[in-house]
């Protein structure tokens, strides 16, 4: 076999021996049949609650159990294509048994991963919101890009992407918009990218096609469900309701059915127009609400606190987690991983896993202790 495919094969074998020790395989399936013998149980859903849980527990229990054999047998399917093309000389068999391999070694990795979810709130769904810096129509630009950036994220992996909020700039782009996205894991693939992204491009809106550098900040934080609990005191919240904003025609909603929470001890603001109905609307809100002051919480609870709000304070240089650049070369730069991208149109469209795994590591981890910007 060629060098290529027996490294490609010795890299999947060793992702797929670290998931065999992190899963504990046989105390996995050990466990597995225990619950499916309770699930049987018809007394089991006397209890909600506790039948909520063990059935969380086994659909993911099963899911990772089916997932490491699955990578098991695509290695061998791709490795037999492997050897196939090479012993009769067919160089499209063993090319498509090659590119099977690089599929198989990004879905362990990707399996590594989601082994280091171990956050309360990690395997839950997630808001993503986007906020234009300071700069007009060239930041609200950025802020709608990074917006597609984050739904074709979600899509990519198959999770359910729903626009919360979004409000318009006044010439281009977005002031900000908030997604719901939902899937096992969600969360925990897009918690580190919370922080200020910065965008470098000959801008589209200078006639004199100038190079600028525009600001947008991302917050990510999860989706608060049944087993969290987060007690919200109605009388510290000041609710608006304001008509949903739109690019206009027959459909505009013309009543005021969006809705706007501000916590007044602790400065948040949400906002849904998701629904036509200010009901719906308004237990979104309440929902989001609640899932930023569960986020809060988190975060007094990390030695990074003081370092994470500190990034917040300002859209701006200095604050900036990524570096995005579109001119004079093409770049994308993590400034915490010191994780590179040399297309950044990939990234743009949602290619962003190597860049989450690389700093889900570094916060595990540790990484470089400062990395140098991109001019």
């Amino acid at each position: 076999m060629r060098a290529e495919p027996l490294a490609l094969k010795a890299d999947i074998e060793q992702s797929i021996g670290l998931l065999r020790r992190h899963l504990d395989v046989d105390a996995s399936q050990r466990r597995l049949a225990e619950l499916n013998v309770r699930a049987e149980d018809p007394a089991l859903w006397n209890d909600p609650e506790a039948a909520q849980k063990l059935m969380r527990e086994r659909t993911q229990l099963e899911e990772q159990v089916g997932a490491l054999s699955s990578l098991e047998r695509e290695l061998e399917d791709a490795l037999t294509l492997v050897e196939l093309g090479e012993a009769e000389g067919d160089a499209a068999t063993e090319k498509e048994g090659v590119d099977a391999l690089k599929s198989i070694l990004k879905q362990a990795r990707a399996r590594q991963t989601e082994a280091l979810f171990a956050g309360e709130a990690d395997a839950n769904d997630t808001y993503i919101e986007v906020h234009s810096g300071a700069g007009g129509t060239e930041s609200q630009d950025w802020a709608r890009m990074l917006f597609r950036m984050y739904a074709r994220w979600g899509e990519r992996h198959k999770f359910h992407v729903e626009v919360i909020e979004e409000t318009p700039g006044e010439e281009a782009g977005i002031k900000s918009g908030t997604l719901l996205v939902k899937g096992h894991n969600a969360h925990g693939w897009a918690k580190t990218e919370s922080g200020v992204h910065r965008l470098v491009r000959i801008s589209p809106f200078d006639s004199n096609a100038r190079r600028h550098t525009s600001f947008a900040s991302v917050w990510v934080y999860p989706v608060v469900d049944d087993r969290i609990d987060v007690n919200v005191n109605e009388s510290d919240c000041r609710i608006d309701t304001y008509r949903s904003s739109g690019a206009g025609g027959q459909h505009v909603n013309t009543t005021d059915s969006a809705i706007r929470i501000t916590h007044i001890p602790t400065g948040i603001v949400v906002a849904c127009q998701a629904e036509r109905s200010q009901h719906k609307n308004r237990a979104t809100a309440w929902n989001m609400l609640r899932a930023r002051l569960y986020e809060l919480e988190l975060e007094k609870r990390e030695a990074e606190a003081n370092k994470t709000a500190a990034s917040r304070t300002e859209i701006g240089w200095g604050h900036q987690i990524r570096s995005y650049v579109l001119q004079p070369y093409q770049l994308v730069k993590d400034l915490r991983s010191g994780f590179t991208s040399g297309t950044p149109s990939d990234v743009l469209d949602g290619e962003l896993d190597d860049f989450m795994q690389a700093s889900l590591a570094q916060r595990i981890y540790g990484g470089p202790e400062s990395v140098e910007d991109v001019e």
